[in-house]
């Protein structure tokens, strides 16, 4: 490894954590430590008619409690999103409350920044002008505290970017303000065990792919940690968590490799470090189709594309091609980028099969005439192509589409 790699600075941000049988036990002392006295939970409908868990938050918050918006849905819409707005204020929330998964905990955090902004939500979200790079305005106003209750193991638990569905739009709606960050977090064994274990397999096969893809970087010592400790434990929890439901450990261990996959993003962000488009592309066409088609859970949409686009767009660089494969277990000396690619996708497909996710596109039961569509959907995405979104950018994404059905 090149000395080089070794300049490299860490960024931690507050947080408290709660795990375990009863974390939400300490929820109310985690109100009182923000000096809260208007708690406000936003859940998906689910989450607040099929489960005990506003009843727990409730008798756990007593007079903190400020009451619940249940109408949070798939991908954060941005009706929804509307509406939760209105009931927060209406029940003058000074504390934000998700309790749910990514899309919950998501659209949360752009309740909380449209609490603090004055502005037009359509001017605070990332623009995108023509022919020129994408860039996300600085929203400066304070924002109300966020306590995130996850059900999901999902990344999305203490980030700051938020993407709103929106189909009157080309694109999504994203939002990005570090003040959106929780300030505390609770990995509940209960509530994680009301997830179906179906969501469990969606939510970790997308932090699997995308961890793979990460450990091909040259990284710091930090970073290279704890993204191998993350992946070694959802390559191990995976498996398990399909055959023993209603273990809840699995489950916080699974939380513990988000939580690590993001603690190594935040460490990640001061070094100039090439881009990985594979995992760009695949997180493109992944986001495409499950914002398109209700029916397809992002998990679903990544594991369908991911293999093409691992065989399809290897790394030009054979050192981080090499790392990924070793990672998976497939790398032989006197492969080429493009031979230790081919048996990394190989793998995957072999990984992903084996717990019973899709592998190809046809698989997900969508029009393939509809191909074209999701392809100029890619061309709006922050998170893939903030900057360069070259003219033959939706006839590459349409051909790995193809490919991939």
């Amino acid at each position: 490894m090149a000395l080089d790699t070794h300049t490299f600075r860490a960024v931690g941000f507050p947080l408290r954590l709660h795990a375990g049988t009863n974390a939400l036990g300490q929820l109310e002392t985690e109100v009182k430590r923000q000096k809260a006295k208007r708690a406000f939970v936003i859940c998906g409908k689910t989450v607040g008619n099929k489960t005990d868990l506003l009843g727990r938050i409730e008798r756990e918050l007593g007079p903190l409690y400020a009451g619940a918006f249940d109408g949070m849905d798939k991908d954060s819409s941005w009706p929804a999103v509307e509406a939760g707005v209105a009931a927060a204020r209406a029940a003058g929330a000074d504390l934000l409350i998700a309790l749910g998964g990514g899309s919950v905990i998501v659209g949360t955090r752009v309740v909380a920044i449209l609490l603090g902004e004055d502005g037009d939500p359509f001017d605070l979200m990332t623009q995108y002008p023509e022919g020129k790079p994408a860039y996300s305005p600085r929203l400066m106003a304070p924002k109300p505290p966020i306590i995130n209750v996850p059900t999901t193991p999902t990344t999305a638990m203490n980030r700051a970017g938020s993407g709103l569905k929106n189909e009157n739009l080309d694109h999504r709606m994203e939002y990005y303000d570090p003040k959106t960050r929780p300030v505390a977090l609770f990995w509940d064994a209960d509530a994680l065990l009301t997830a179906p274990v179906e969501l469990i397999r969606s939510t970790t096969s997308t932090m699997f792919s995308s961890t793979l893809r990460a450990l091909g970087a040259e990284l710091s010592p930090l970073v290279e940690a704890d993204l191998s400790h993350a992946f070694a434990l959802q390559r191990r929890s995976l498996p398990r968590v399909m055959e023993e439901p209603g273990n809840a450990a699995l489950r916080i261990e699974l939380c513990c490799a988000a939580h690590l996959i993001n603690r190594a993003a935040d460490d990640d962000q001061g070094r100039r470090r090439a881009r990985d488009v594979t995992n760009a592309n695949a997180y493109a066409l992944s986001t495409a189709l499950h914002i398109r088609y209700d029916h397809v859970w992002q998990g679903e949409s990544t594991t369908s594309v991911i293999p093409t686009a691992t065989r399809l767009v290897p790394p030009e660089d054979l050192s981080a091609a090499s790392r990924i494969a070793d990672a998976i277990g497939v790398w032989k000396d006197g492969m080429d980028a493009k031979s230790a690619a081919e048996a990394t996708a190989d793998a995957l497909d072999d990984i992903y099969n084996r717990v019973g996710m899709p592998t190809r596109l046809s698989q997900l039961d969508i029009p393939k005439e509809e191909l074209p569509l999701l392809a100029n959907d890619t061309l709006k995405n922050f998170n893939a192509n903030p900057g360069d979104r070259p003219d033959d950018y939706t006839d590459r994404m349409l051909a790995l589409l193809e490919a991939a059905w």
